[in-house]
């Protein structure tokens, strides 16, 4: 049982440093491991067509987030680890 292990998790907040949407920063909603891939809220959004369904009766244009390969992402600093202890 093999698993690759990434850089960065669900829900980490990442930025984008190449390709054309450098710059760009969000929070991953996903991670596709098989295809080494990461959907980032907000970023790389395209246009899927829908067919017609009882949902849409009339077809529809909808726009979601395509994925980014996982080498073409950074993640962030957090600002605070909720489950680390300081010392006093």
């Amino acid at each position: 049982m093999n698993r690759t292990k990434f850089h960065v998790r669900r829900g980490d907040t990442v930025e984008v440093i190449s390709g054309n949407h450098k710059g760009a920063s969000g929070k991953i909603l996903e991670i596709k491991p098989d295809k080494s891939q990461v959907i980032i809220e907000g970023v790389r959004m395209i246009k899927k067509h829908q067919r017609k369904s009882q949902d849409n009766p009339n077809g529809a244009i909808i726009e979601r987030e395509g994925p980014l390969h996982i080498s073409n992402v950074k993640l962030l600093e957090k600002a605070a680890d909720k489950g680390s202890k300081k010392a006093a």
